[in-house]
Order: C-alpha cells, then structure tokens, then sequence
C-alpha cells in the first residue's frame, strides 16, 4: 500500500474510532451541577496552634579566653554559649489546613479529629451567597480520637447550606464519586474518581473500615466530603499512602452518622465493653474446630469479673453473630460491641463444641482509648515421641514450672519440634506448654494422642491452647493426611 493510500485510509480510522468511543463518553457524568450545588457547604478550616521547639545547636565557637578567667570576652563567650548555642526552648506558632461540611443550618460541621486537635484557635471560612468568604471562630463539640472525627460549631447567625450523609449500604464498588476540598490550601478543589475498595484496615486499628477511591485527595482535603451522584456525602476524606499514587481513603457514612449524632447529644463517645481478648478465625481454625466456614471472632481470653465473664462466655467460644448481624472476623466485632450502648443487653451467637447457642451479655463500658486484657497464666511438660507432628512431649513437673514461671503444674512440655515438622509448620517451640487441643484440657500424652486419633485425624487439623512466656495463645496444627 502505497503512502498516498495511507493518507487516504487515515480519515477513516478517525471516524471509526470515533463512532465506537462515543457511547462511553456519553456515560461519563456531568459533575458541573454537582460542584456548583455541594460546593456552598463546604468550608476551610484553619487551625494554629502554640508548640515548644528546641532551638537547634548551631555551629561551635571556640573561646579563645576561657585560659583567662579575667577577660570580659571569656564571660562574652559563656553567655554566647548558654543563651545561643544550647539555649532555652522557645514557642512557635504551628498553623494547619482542612476541610469539613456543614452537617446542620444551624452551623454544626463534620470534619477529622487530626484536623483540629490541639488547636488554640479554628477558624472556619465558608462561602456566602454572593461567593465571597465569611470567617467564623469555630468551637469544638466533640472529638473521637480513635475513629479520626471531629464535630465543630460555628454562630453564623443566618440558615446555612448543607449537606446530607448517605445511606452507606448503597454504597458500591465501582461507582462514581466527587471530593471537594482545599488541597495545600487551594479552595473548593474538585477532584472525580470511583470507589476502589470497601473495609480498608490501613494502621492495624480495629476501628479502621475505610473507603478506598482514586479521586485525588491531597493535604487539605482531610475533613472534605465525598459525594454520590445524588450530592450525599457517603464518606469523609481522610488519609492518603504517601508513596501511593491515585489511593486515598475516607471514613464511611454510616460511622459518621453514629460518631457525629453522638458526639452532638453527649459530646464525648461511650463504648461498650466485653472483657475478652479475641483473634481472627482461619480456616485451619475453622477445620481444626468442624466449622463450615472460617468466620467470627475467637475468645482466645476470658477476663474474670467482666461482663462476658458474668454472662458466661468462655474461652474457645467463636462469637458468630451479635443482635442478629453477622461478625466476619475480630475487627468486626470490636466494631459492633463498641457501638453498643454501655448498660445495654446485647444477644450473642456462639459457637461451643459442636454445637449454636446464645448467650446475653449486659455490657460494660470501655475506660479508656488503649484498654487491654491482662493475660492469663498456664502450664506445661517432657519426654514422648509424635512422629506424625515432628513433636516431642512430656508431662510438666514442678521443677520446670518455677523455671517458666507457671504457677499452676497442667500441660504438656514441647522439649523438641522437628524442622520442616507439623508442629513447626504451626509456629509451636521448645519451652511452649500446651494447656488444651481442640479446646479440650490435655495433661498427659494419652490425653493429647486420644484428642489426636478421634478429633485431630478425623477434621485434618487441632487447634492447641499454648502458653509461652507466660503467654496465652492459640496455634492451629494443619495435619497431613
């Protein structure tokens, strides 16, 4: 084909491409009504705030007269060195940017915790009708440091433009979102994008559920919102991964609406309260336990004189649902439990040997922000061969025990566990102590080898209840067949 022919052709397959690509352009939304109707309700929020920073060392003099305790340019170089080099801390003013929305025309506003946090003053701009800015002292409510959320107050003295939370069950991958915010401080930036992903845990915190979206968000925009099609905020922009391009994460609608409705009546956030140390339920857990399905949360720990000790909850107990709802791993139930009123009676769904029952738990109250269980205490022993599990056993004495700092004598010493073993496999050690198997007490080897034949061989997996260091734990023996 010659050149000329080419150029020919050429229009064609602009036209072509043209025609086919033209239908999805068409379903690409407007956001142009979208902006101009949200943008109103939100505002900037600045902060400044009063730190103490050392001064940093500067650079030595040498005094050349410190041999001449007389000389006036000795005590110079003294005083230069005191007040100077390593002088006293001095204050600085810090000051931040951040984004919120206006919850109520009564000038409620929803914004992150990290924004305002330790803030001398917040001042709040928003928009007038005339699209000129208004400034307002902004007081805080409330603040929920472990859900990252902030409500604020402003007296604006006339009806404020605001903005509804949605109905985050709706919520979808895949759909359209818009954020609208103030990224390193450039006003009402507007950024499109979709919902990546659902339940985000990004710092290990229980409380973690975040939204994923590709829609920018920047410094700045924590406290924004993050609009539907509709103009409802389902989420509220909140973080970014530093090294990530197009990855940003917001707080879910449905935990604004609690934290912040809870914040307005009580100012501060009450939790409710179990007493037990949980983990997640794998599926060799699962297998090891005759579940179907590796779903719920563990009680690896029952603290005494707590309420799921009163109620009667046990350690091995798998927690499958609370009030109705289902628990999908530890997080999940954290979640739900501390949404829970405390003093409120809830109904648990467990799962104990073989078998569903349900147990109410009137619920205590979390103290504090970092509350934990104290771990409790077991025991273990020496000299038995398990082949098959690469496993050396032996009954515990008193000797050993002291040595381990075991108070009570029950279990069954590891003295040994073969490289490249079953037990290896399960993450087990010489010194560990197994206080049960499958749930069930073992302080002999017969115990743990009747446990092994009739359970163990029969599901393909046991669960050990093993103390290390004065440790309580759980490890799950995946067993070849």
């Amino acid at each position: 084909m010659t050149f000329r022919n080419r150029l020919f052709l050429l229009p064609i397959f602009v036209l072509a491409f043209t025609l086919t690509t033209l239908p999805a352009m068409a379903d690409l939304p407007n956001f142009t009504k979208l902006a101009k109707e949200a943008g109103p309700a939100v505002v900037n929020i600045s902060t400044q705030k009063t730190i103490t920073v050392p001064r940093k060392n500067q650079p030595e003099i040498p005094n050349f007269f410190e041999n001449d305790p007389r000389s006036p340019l000795n005590d110079f170089f003294k005083q230069f060195e005191r007040y100077f080099r390593n002088g006293r801390p001095r204050p600085e003013t810090e000051r931040s940017l951040g984004s919120g929305f206006i919850i109520s025309s009564d000038g409620f506003i929803a914004t992150n915790n990290h924004v305002v946090e330790g803030a001398d003053e917040i001042k709040v701009n928003i928009l007038d009708e005339n699209g000129d800015y208004e400034s307002y002292d902004a007081k805080v409510i409330g603040t929920d440091k472990l859900t990252d959320l902030a409500l604020l107050k402003i007296d604006a003295k006339r009806e404020l433009p605001t903005l509804k939370l949605a109905d985050f069950s709706e919520v979808e991958v895949g759909q359209w979102v818009l954020a609208i915010g103030n990224p390193f401080g450039l006003d009402h930036t507007v950024t499109s994008g979709i919902v990546s992903a659902l339940g985000r845990n990004i710092s290990n915190n229980p409380y973690d559920n975040f939204l994923q979206t590709d829609a920018s968000i920047n410094p700045g925009n924590s406290g924004g919102p993050l609009l539907n099609l509709k103009g409802e905020v389902i989420a509220i922009n909140t973080a970014i991964i530093a090294r990530g391009q197009g990855i940003g994460f917001a707080i879910p609608s449905s935990i604004v609406k609690d934290i912040i409705n809870k914040l307005k009546t009580d100012k501060k956030i009450r939790r409710g309260w179990l007493g037990v140390s949980i983990t997640n339920v794998d599926p060799n857990m699962a297998q090891a336990l005759g579940l179907d399905e590796s779903e719920g949360a563990f009680i690896a720990q029952v603290v005494q004189g707590q309420p799921a000790a009163a109620a009667g909850l046990l350690e091995g107990d798998i927690i499958l649902k609370v009030n109705g709802d289902k628990v999908a791993d530890a997080s999940e139930l954290i979640r739900i439990v501390s949404s829970l009123t405390p003093g409120s009676t809830a109904k648990f769904t467990v799962y104990r040997k073989d078998k569903t029952i349900t147990v109410k738990v009137k619920l205590g109250e979390r103290d504090s922000e970092d509350q934990q269980q104290a771990p409790q205490k077991g025991s273990k022993p020496t000299n038995s061969d398990i082949k098959e599990l690469g496993l050396t056993l032996a009954p515990l004495d008193v000797k050993t025990a002291q040595a381990l700092g075991i108070k009570d004598i029950k279990g069954l010493l590891i003295t040994n566990i073969a490289q490249d073993s079953v037990a290896a496999r399960a993450e087990l050690r010489a010194g560990d102590v197994i206080l049960e198997a499958n749930l069930t007490p073992v302080n002999s080897v017969k115990e743990f080898l009747n446990i092994l034949k009739t359970q163990g061989e029969k599901r393909g997996a046991m669960l050990l209840k093993v103390v290390r260091q004065q440790q309580v734990m759980f490890r799950t023996m995946t067993l070849e067949k």
